[in-house]
């Protein structure tokens, strides 16, 4: 094998759930491109991490200072979605029922990953409570272990606010990631959303 496509298989392993065999599939794909196409793609992971970066007020994905959800007026102000990862927030809109904020952790609890609550986006959560006038607070963290535990210490946290906090439904299977979740499933589990603290559910 060239120590070129060693190189290509290597990197492409490190990519998350990635194994050998899959990357030399990706490799072999990759050679059979066109020398533009590849130049194109190559162009594209390049921008994409140049260019993009976080959303100062919610974490989510942006190329400006505030993402497309942040500056849109027309957004309800007072509800803010929690999710893991700014993957997830697409897989809600989507489902095409939920129209306020979202605050993005950056991943969940994980205690076996020292993962800790520091290393989440939850102090800066709690600081937009302290500015913005929020109503519900809805968790939208994956149907695992660690997302139950992260919402459950951020349901924790907030209980002191007498802010309404929510949890998604199980509609999402138990041990299930959000992000493979279809659009009907998002949204009957965000139409049935729990109370975890403060007033009625609607």
């Amino acid at each position: 094998m060239s120590r070129s496509l060693t190189r290509l298989i290597e990197q492409l392993t490190n990519l998350p759930g990635i194994g050998v065999r899959s990357a030399e599939r990706i490799s072999r794909y990759i050679l059979r491109m066109s020398i533009e196409d590849t130049r194109k793609l190559t162009q594209s992971i390049l921008e994409a991490r140049q260019n993009i970066g976080f959303c100062t007020r919610c974490g989510n994905l942006t190329e400006e200072g505030l993402c497309s959800i942040c500056s849109n007026p027309s957004r309800i102000q007072n509800q803010i979605c929690v999710v893991e990862e700014a993957f997830d927030i697409p897989v809600i809109e989507r489902s095409g029922v939920y129209s306020g904020l979202y605050h993005v952790l950056g991943g969940v609890l994980s205690p076996l990953e020292d993962v800790s609550p520091a290393q989440l986006r939850i102090s800066e959560l709690l600081e937009r409570l302290e500015m913005e006038e929020v109503k519900e607070i809805i968790l939208a963290t994956s149907a695992t272990t660690e997302g139950e535990a992260t919402a459950t210490y951020i349901a924790k946290e907030l209980a002191r606010t007498g802010i309404r906090v929510t949890r998604i439904a199980r509609g999402i299977p138990i041990g299930s990631d959000l992000g493979l979740a279809d659009e009907v499933t998002i949204s009957k589990a965000l139409r049935g959303r729990e109370n975890i603290t403060g007033g009625a559910a609607d």
